[in-house]
């Protein structure tokens, strides 16, 4: 059973309240709902931009870090080279040096002086000994003393003497930064979280709005509509599904107006074959009467046989199992045939039927039943409006048999009250003329025309209506030719 809607205002669309029906058997996964998936991928590139800082940021913190600590060490090698150069007067060298390494010593920096004539420190790498020995400066790359990566300034003081600051690299720089980015890393997933938890609740709610529109649409409400909100996709899906709804409610209620008339149309000859069937019951017809009442039954029956014949025609037209026998033949020996067969009913009610064959030969491609079927009803509408001494033509225009190589027209003109503008507008939909000028005209079954349109439209030609030059209605069909060689 439907749920019931609730207006919230005068005019305005039902509120979309959240479906209560989980939806597929089980319930739903919440790992597999938009907010999950949203969340997920939010909080993945928050720590994927992270992990991608934490990648660039500890190589450039230990690369900057031994180029301030070596650029540091190379100021203070200079200081010392300087000061040994050219001591204070009556300082020693020896006792410069002890108080030069007690003051750098409380920053890690230890200083060696290489006298000439005396051996060189056994740490001290033999290419670092060589350069000074040639009064080289050393300076550069960290290398390895005493295994351990450390920073050499080597400066000359004249006299074949050289000072070397040695200080050892701090280690731990990239576990320092790294840990450092754990606090970043968690800023970043909890923000992540929370702009997907957001994000995937705006993306979402157009969607479950969407889902139980459909759901509502599916129970049978036509009331409902779907708000139009932001973003562009959601609102396209809105606009979609408030257009279906107006479209099955406009197809629904002219379905239902169709089946009105059509159990009306049912319902008078059934009246009819009822009464006269219990006036035989009865006995009130006598032998006199039984011929014309079998008469009337008779046109009765044919006439609701015709209503179901076209009705089941017009469902299998719908049906996607409709089959056509489509063959190549000669138009004017269809269109013929149909004059010879409808012309003495023509001639009964009073009316002409002349045909105006093609001034030459034309072979089409189609069905030739299906169009012979076709003709049919656009001659047995012109029969029903066209009163007494009025004239029906059918045939091909003078002229028009080789105008287009792809097609011929076939055009039925009669001298009936015509239609209006408002008439050719839904002249092709079922029941509409019926509904208009039931009890003005004589009317069908007003399906007529619209099972003509059908069939035309599965030959895979076209038919029109309008107005006939001085007065009447005149029916175009558009019919595709035989392929050339």
């Amino acid at each position: 059973m439907a749920e019931p809607t609730r207006p919230y205002g005068i005019d305005r669309p039902y509120e979309i309240d959240r479906p209560r029906r989980p939806g597929p058997p089980g319930g739903y996964r919440w790992t597999r709902t938009l907010t999950a998936r949203t969340v997920a991928v939010v909080c993945a590139v928050a720590g994927l931009s992270v992990l991608v800082t934490a990648a660039v940021a500890i190589p450039l913190g230990v690369r900057g870090t031994e180029r301030g600590a070596r650029a540091s060490l190379a100021a203070k090698a200079d200081l010392v080279a300087v000061a040994l150069a050219a001591p204070a007067a009556g300082q020693d060298r020896s006792v410069l040096i002890d108080r030069l390494t007690g003051e750098l010593a409380g920053q890690g920096v230890e200083v060696l002086l290489v006298e000439r004539g005396t051996a060189a420190p056994q740490r001290l790498p033999t290419a670092v000994v060589r350069r000074l020995a040639a009064g080289e400066a050393v300076s550069g790359r960290p290398i390895r003393v005493a295994g351990r990566p450390t920073l050499v300034e080597g400066r000359p003081v004249g006299d074949g003497s050289a000072v070397v600051l040695l200080q050892p690299l701090r280690t731990g720089v990239g576990r320092a930064v790294w840990g450092n980015l754990w606090l970043a890393l968690a800023a970043g997933l909890a923000a992540g979280l929370i702009a997907g938890v957001l994000l995937a609740a705006r993306l979402s709610r157009p969607i479950r709005a969407a889902a139980h529109a459909a759901v509502r649409l599916r129970a049978g409400d036509r009331t409902v509509r779907v708000p139009v909100e932001p973003p562009v996709e959601a609102e396209q899906l809105a606009h979609a599904l408030n257009d279906l709804t107006t479209a099955l409610a406009t197809s629904e209620a002219r379905q239902r107006d169709f089946l009105l008339s059509i159990s009306h149309e049912l319902r008078t000859p059934l009246t009819t074959l009822r009464g006269y069937a219990e006036a035989i019951a009865d006995g009130v017809v006598d032998l006199t009467d039984a011929a014309r009442t079998g008469r009337i039954m008779l046109g009765e029956a044919r006439r609701l046989d015709r209503l179901v014949g076209d009705l089941l025609a017009l469902a299998r037209l719908e049906a996607s199992d409709f089959t056509l026998e489509v063959a190549d033949f000669d138009l004017g020996t269809v269109l013929t045939d149909a004059v010879d067969a409808w012309s003495p009913r023509f001639a009964g009610d009073g009316v002409t039927l002349t045909v105006t064959p093609p001034d030459a030969p034309v072979v089409v491609r189609t069905d030739p039943g299906r169009l012979r079927q076709v003709i049919d009803i656009l001659l047995d509408n012109a029969l029903r409006v066209v009163p007494a001494g009025g004239t029906v033509r059918l045939g091909v225009p003078p002229g028009s048999a080789h105008a287009d190589p792809r097609a011929v027209a076939v055009q039925v003109h009669d001298d009936g009250p015509g239609f209006t503008d408002g008439d050719l507008a839904v002249i092709f939909e079922r029941g509409a003329l019926h509904r208009r000028y039931r009890g003005e005209r004589s009317v069908g079954t007003g399906i007529g025309l619209a099972l003509a349109a059908g069939l035309v439209h599965r030959l895979g030609g076209r038919i029109t209506a309008g107005h006939a030059t001085g007065g009447g209605a005149v029916f175009t069909l558009l019919l595709p030719r035989r392929p050339a060689p």
